[in-house]
């Protein structure tokens, strides 16, 4: 599969460090505290490639997300895609600390994008929101 090409530039434009099977957890960890988002793509993917290109259309708009991307060709790191259920491609996995917050599947426009990221970090508040109380808890006990 790597002698065919792929136009790879919405991964370096924006700054998507690719993940295989191995390295999956450990890139995920460079992400921190960032709010993590996986593009899980295909070759000959005609969908993947709408997306990158409707992507690429509105690079700030993506960029204001304030994501840490990450790609995977599930193609060619199958155990991936068994891994978290792929039916198909394109999907983006979002993650925070590695905990999966969700996924969105198909390229449905910017809107919906954005509105999957907002799911994602609210679903973060909540977590730290919970880790807060529970610490004031701890604390008057």
């Amino acid at each position: 599969m790597a002698n065919i090409p792929v136009d790879a530039t919405a991964f370096s434009v924006f700054d998507m460090k690719e993940l295989s099977a191995e390295s999956f957890d450990a890139g995920l960890a460079e992400a921190g505290d960032e709010l993590a988002v996986v593009f899980f793509w295909g070759l000959d993917c005609f969908n993947c490639e709408i997306a990158k290109k409707a992507m690429l259309a509105q690079p700030e708009a993506i960029r204001a997300l304030g994501l840490r991307w990450f790609h995977s060709n599930v193609y060619e790191h199958r155990e991936l895609g068994r891994r978290f259920m792929l039916h198909g491609v394109p999907t983006w996995f979002f993650f925070h600390r590695g905990k999966r917050l969700g996924r969105a599947t198909g390229w449905h426009g910017l809107g919906q994008f954005q509105a999957a990221v907002a799911a994602a970090r609210q679903k973060i508040q909540a977590v730290s929101g919970k880790r807060r109380v529970k610490r004031r808890s701890i604390e008057k006990n």
